[in-house]
């Protein structure tokens, strides 16, 4: 069976899919969450979650937003370790390190969140240093490393000014932006915030068709309470059980209706 996008349905599927949303299955998997649970200190965090992920194109996770959902894209980037279960990733079984290199993550507060007043320029400085060898002095950031960093992500889409405060760049424009730059060397995995965490609809379906290019060379995963637009080109849609209690998931979803 083929679909509009181009992905076969090779295999059976592994989870609970939204039915008219995304029709196919991964056929080679990079990512296998087998019962995975993360547990704090203060209490439980998400879990047990079994969910499988296929190399390339976009997988969105569909369940409600929040501490757990925020909790499992970081586990599924190596930035977190579960505490039960098994997440085999590229080969490897519970091995948070090496997933870790093979992952960038972006547009997730509590990874790449910017608060104080700070510039585009100054940022797209600031990656540059951290990515030159030690013994490299690396000048204030000129307008073609914002096209060099920033063009893949954006598309045809308008860059930032260099001059702008980048708390105060429209949503879109910011979270573009920090994709771009969390995916400089654009490794195999891009782990990517909800789409859902913007306001507009037409945003989120932007957005979710600039992941769409990237998904061309990486595997891109990212999430949405509501599952993901349709026609956009997304290559599977997997609704991810026990992130939250289910009445505050109807409450996000009846919000986020147009």
């Amino acid at each position: 069976m083929s679909t509009n996008d181009g992905w076969s349905d090779t295999s059976q599927p592994s989870g609970s899919r939204d039915a008219g949303v995304a029709t196919t299955y991964p056929a080679t998997a990079l990512l296998v969450a087998e019962d995975i649970s993360v547990e704090a200190t203060w209490g439980h965090i998400f879990g047990p979650t079994s969910l499988r992920v296929a190399e390339g194109g976009v997988t969105v996770l569909v369940g409600s937003g929040g501490r757990g959902r925020t909790a499992l894209l970081l586990t599924l980037a190596g930035r977190m370790k579960p505490s039960s279960g098994d997440l085999t990733a590229f080969g490897r079984r519970n091995d948070a390190h090496h997933l870790f290199d093979q992952a960038a993550i972006a547009d997730i507060d509590e990874v790449d969140g910017i608060e104080q007043a700070i510039r585009v320029h100054d940022v797209v400085t600031e990656q540059i240093r951290w990515r030159a060898p030690w013994y490299k002095w690396v000048t204030q950031s000129a307008q073609a490393d914002l096209e060099r960093i920033c063009r893949p992500v954006f598309g045809d889409l308008a860059l930032p000014s260099m001059d702008a405060f980048v708390e105060k760049l429209p949503e879109l424009t910011a979270s573009l932006f920090r994709i771009a730059v969390a995916n400089v060397h654009r490794p195999p995995l891009l782990v990517v915030g909800g789409v859902d965490r913007l306001t507009r609809i037409d945003s989120s379906r932007i957005l979710t068709e600039r992941l769409v290019a990237l998904g061309r060379t990486q595997t891109v995963i990212t999430a949405d309470v509501n599952g993901v637009h349709p026609g956009v080109g997304v290559r599977e849609s997997i609704r991810v059980e026990n992130l939250t209690d289910n009445e505050f998931t109807m409450l996000e979803q009846q919000e986020r209706m147009p």
